[in-house]
């Protein structure tokens, strides 16, 4: 397998003429600047959304994202937010709630999420990354940190780092690979692999972020797109063509699990409470029918 650096898909110093010029192929909005040594998508201030897209679509089958970011700001663990997103989608430079993006997106979203919404998610440890693949319908669960359509994710300790930080996204063959560089020892580690992954071409890269309540700097400093040649059979090429529509294979077997596991409190009670009303309506219904059987018994012996 070989690569090819795409250069109008990817980012770089020194950025020239970006936000400035209708020919660049990079578009900023919302409240991302440039400066000499990085794209700024959000300050370390509330309430700030912002984001750089790319103006052409991607028309590649399988490539390589390499995406050179950095996280930090002046506040302490848990004390900071909201995080990052990396996108591959349908629309562009639309603002909304998902990390500075609209909700309901169609396509690829990969997200470093540093603040944890639902306390009571003891398995994860914030910064936390993951992947969530939309088709237009679905809505990404802010509240419960996107856990009901996640597709995988690690733990990453992505702020305040005196050492670079690389989010690594490959699609070969309709698997989605994602692993990270952020221990300063230039190797990458695994952080999920979801086979199954339906991409259709033509959509657009870009990377946003937003703060609410609790801020941080969020800083773009590169993105590097490659192209990847792989060998296919003319089967394989016929089934690409097909795509049309974002999908994940086995995607339904997921949800399920995910909204028992994410049951609020509230849930639970009831759900308690209706079955230990249930049990105890059987058990009068029980001495009922002991009751009638008895009092008819006894009359046949008289």
């Amino acid at each position: 397998m070989e690569e090819f650096l795409k250069r109008e898909y990817s980012l770089s110093k020194p950025y020239q003429g970006i936000g400035v010029s209708g020919s660049s192929h990079w578009e900023l909005m919302g409240d991302a600047l440039v400066t000499t040594d990085y794209v700024r998508l959000t300050p370390d201030q509330q309430s700030k959304q912002g984001a750089i897209w790319s103006r052409i679509p991607c028309h590649l089958r399988d490539w390589e994202l390499q995406v050179h970011f950095k996280i930090h700001g002046r506040g302490k663990k848990n004390l900071n937010g909201d995080g990052v997103a990396i996108w591959y989608t349908k629309e562009r430079m639309q603002k909304g709630p998902v990390f500075g993006n609209r909700d309901f997106f169609t396509g690829l979203g990969v997200f470093v999420d540093t603040y944890p919404n639902e306390e009571k998610l003891l398995e994860r440890i914030f910064p936390y990354v993951l992947a969530m693949v939309g088709n237009g319908t679905i809505s990404y669960d802010h509240e419960r940190d996107g856990q009901p359509t996640e597709l995988g994710g690690c733990s990453a300790m992505v702020r305040n780092l005196k050492h670079d930080s690389f989010l690594f996204i490959r699609y070969v063959r309709r698997r989605l690979t994602i692993m990270l560089d952020i221990d300063g020892k230039h190797e990458w580690r695994d952080c999920l692999d979801v086979p199954g992954v339906h991409l259709p071409q033509g959509f657009y890269f870009g990377v946003s972020a937003i703060t609410g309540d609790l801020s941080d700097n969020h800083d773009l400093i590169s993105m590097k797109l490659y192209q990847l040649t792989i060998l296919r059979s003319k089967q394989e090429d016929e089934e690409e063509q097909k795509v049309l529509i974002p999908s994940v294979d086995n995607m339904e077997l997921l949800r399920p699990y995910a909204d028992v596991e994410g049951m609020s409190s509230i849930a639970i009670f009831f759900s308690v409470l209706f079955s230990m009303l249930g049990v105890f309506l059987l058990v009068v219904v029980g001495l009922v029918l002991y009751g009638h059987w008895s009092e008819s018994r006894r009359k046949r012996f008289y």
